[in-house]
């Protein structure tokens, strides 16, 4: 059966963009056995020129198109926006309602999701870090791997829980930041407080911005990879575990080799990475 499908976004750049862009284009190519039936902003038209641009792009597919403003939300109640969350989220579930999704997906969703909503659905989140990484934003996850000095770093599409950036992990993938472009790039902010980056270079410090891309450029495959798993019963959730077609639980397959073969152009065939079918 056909994998149904929420989309949930905050559509703030290129890669929220991207990764809508690769969803519906291997919808429509007949790579991916999926329909989105819906693509969820917490942005109005007119609030952020990224999100004006998500959203042609969702009308250029002609897709349904949902809208509860999050901005306007915290206006309206004041205060502390965490304590509102789950108000916030009862107002997304009554916009939504007439849909019925087997899963959603958050790709480039920038709010915290409440029980109530995660409880409700089943979620899934790609979230720019390896299981058992740093939480947050992908720009906090960054600035906490040069902090940590990190040797490798990777993404995960892991189930949505009420435990932030924590819930089962699906899949996932890990690159090595050791070698070429990055010892070069370590050996410029050696002994350079992570304060000091962020205050005199920001996000336009060099290392920065090649963990970003490297990882960018696998993100998508990852998130694509998972959802045909799904589509085609290789992988299933059930009581909030990931299960396997045999039943089997899964913690995080690895999909580097299929991850590095998309980027290389060519074929997976086979491998530790693909052994068992997925």
């Amino acid at each position: 059966m056909t994998l149904q499908m929420g989309w949930f976004s905050t559509g703030r750049g290129e890669g929220s963009r991207g990764l809508l862009r690769l969803a519906q284009e291997s919808i429509l190519a007949g790579e991916l056995d999926a329909r989105i039936q819906f693509v969820f902003c917490n942005r109005e038209p007119g609030e952020h020129e990224g999100s004006d641009r998500y959203f042609e792009l969702v009308r250029g597919y002609g897709l349904p198109l949902v809208t509860v403003s999050s901005r306007q939300f915290r206006r309206a109640v004041g205060g502390d926006f965490a304590s509102h969350r789950e108000e916030y989220d009862r107002r997304v579930m009554e916009r939504i309602a007439r849909f019925s999704p087997d899963v959603i997906v958050l790709a480039g969703y920038m709010l915290i999701v409440s029980g109530v909503l995660c409880r409700r659905y089943v979620m899934l989140n790609l979230h720019p870090a390896l299981p058992g990484g740093p939480a947050g934003t992908w720009q906090e996850v960054i600035w906490q791997l040069i902090e940590q000095r990190a040797s490798e770093q990777g993404a995960m599409v892991h189930l949505v829980t009420e435990a932030v950036d924590q819930g089962p992990p699906i899949t996932c993938f890990s690159f090595p930041l050791r070698g070429e472009p990055f010892d070069g790039l370590w050996r410029a902010v050696e002994g350079v407080p992570v304060a000091e980056l962020k205050r005199t270079q920001g996000e336009e410090c060099p290392l920065f911005q090649a963990i970003r891309r490297e990882g960018v450029r696998r993100e998508t495959h990852l998130l694509l990879e998972t959802l045909k798993a799904l589509a085609n019963r290789r992988v299933r959730v059930e009581g909030g575990r990931v299960l396997d077609e045999r039943g089997r639980e899964v913690r995080g397959r690895c999909l580097n080799d299929e991850i590095e073969a998309k980027l290389r152009g060519g074929r997976q065939t086979g491998g530790e990475g693909s052994a068992g079918g997925w």
